[in-house]
């Protein structure tokens, strides 16, 4: 029997609640999408609870779900996954932290938590000041992502990730990290030691001396978050016999698929623009990667900013682009796979934040057994035969389907 390819595409932050602006219905109620309706009528339907009803998930524990994988016991902070989708990759005991370079006083009140939204090269000349640092025998590695982020990395002996943000999250003084058990009240003194030391290597720094000039905020702080270790994740391709990849054009999410074991495809910049992304290269490039991979799971991250921008025409907008994707990938589709259509999680308009609403599923394979479900949103796929499942759920479903699964009992 020939085993069938899967793929699974993720649509950040899809799901809704009702939108005042939209008369009560949500983006996907709103939106035609006949695509998507042509997948949901021809396939089988349900919602998801990426982990667990109720849960408002991260982008990062409902990815790692949808892998198959328990959050609950993986999951050990953004940090590690951060610097792992930026290249940065530790080794266990290390700890990692997501970083903003931020603008702050000589008193260290941070006064633009972004820098003017610094971006490359401004933020790779800085990194390079903070490099070969060693605080009381740990060693700092620094690496500058997207924008005015960047991931940060201790070694050392003695390490603990349970400390509490530098990053208040909002303008006003830094927080000092301390250490939420004893044994991490080390590592919280070590990263303060660094919030100042990259204080004092970045204030005088000639791109930030030209950027105040030019009458532009400076990037003279690096401000840490979202402590973690490095986790022990068994990989994919190993726990489900298949090779696996990941398209993504985020770097969280190429960082839990790397950790994962799911080799990242490079991607053309159109296709790693957030909200203007192009979908319909992105799933070309999915498509392209099946030729030479059992699994690919595919991330569109435009609806989730809609959604945090509290803007449900805007995410209309986005839908309709998805579904011009989806169409794409019914021409031609081929015999030997399985797909499926879900979100990592809610982001309704009205919040502006996640939420902990189920999504729509949808899973389609030629042959499969149709159900009455016809239209893909958070009310039309409730109908379908999958019923209300959870994230881990998924995987296991789809290897059924692509005949990958192993027999339970004789």
């Amino acid at each position: 029997m020939k085993k069938k390819k899967i793929l699974i595409v993720v649509m950040d932050g899809l799901g809704d609640r009702g939108c005042k602006e939209l008369g009560g219905l949500t983006p996907l109620q709103a939106t035609p999408t006949p695509n998507f309706d042509w997948f949901t009528k021809n396939g089988i339907a349900g919602t998801c609870d990426t982990v667990a009803p109720g849960v408002r998930p991260g982008s990062d524990t409902s990815h790692l779900s949808i892998l198959g994988y328990d959050p609950l016991k993986v999951y050990t902070g953004r940090g590690p996954f951060e610097a792992a989708g930026i290249g940065l990759v530790g080794k266990p005991g290390d700890v990692a932290f997501r970083c903003n370079f931020s603008t702050c006083d000589s008193n260290l009140v941070i006064t633009d938590r972004r820098a003017g939204r610094i971006d490359k090269p401004d933020t790779a000349n800085l990194v390079e000041s903070l490099k070969g640092m060693t605080i009381d025998g740990v060693d700092v590695l620094v690496k500058e992502g997207t924008e005015h982020r960047a991931a940060l990395i201790l070694s050392g002996n003695g390490l603990d990730p349970r400390v509490t943000d530098v990053d208040a999250h909002e303008e006003g003084p830094i927080h000092t990290s301390i250490g939420k058990v004893p044994e991490a009240e080390f590592t919280a003194k070590v990263l303060n030691k660094f919030v100042r030391e990259s204080y004092e290597r970045l204030k005088d720094h000639p791109v930030n001396k030209k950027r105040v000039a030019e009458g532009r905020p400076p990037a003279n702080i690096l401000v840490p978050r979202g402590a973690g270790d490095f986790p022990h994740i068994s990989r994919f391709p190993e726990l489900h016999g298949m090779s696996a990849a990941c398209v993504a054009g985020v770097g969280m999410i190429k960082g839990i698929c790397g950790v994962c074991g799911l080799d990242v495809v490079d991607l053309p910049a159109e296709c790693t623009g957030g909200a203007g992304s192009d979908f319909v290269l992105k799933a070309e490039a999915a498509l392209d990667a099946l030729k030479s991979y059992d699994f690919v799971l595919m991330n569109c991250k435009a609806p989730d900013v809609a959604g945090h921008d509290r803007d449900p025409r805007l995410k209309c907008k986005v839908i309709e682009r998805l579904d011009k994707m989806a169409g794409r990938l019914r021409e031609d589709f081929p015999e030997d796979l399985v797909i499926v259509f879900t979100a990592d999680h809610s982001t309704p308009c009205s919040l502006g934040d996640h939420s902990g609403d189920p999504v729509p599923i949808t899973i389609y394979t030629p042959g499969n057994v149709m159900d009455d479900a016809d239209t893909f949103s958070e009310s039309g796929c409730a109908h379908g035969r999958i019923g209300r499942i959870r994230g881990h759920e998924i995987v296991p479903i789809c290897l059924d389907l692509a005949d990958r699964a192993e027999k339970f009992g004789a």
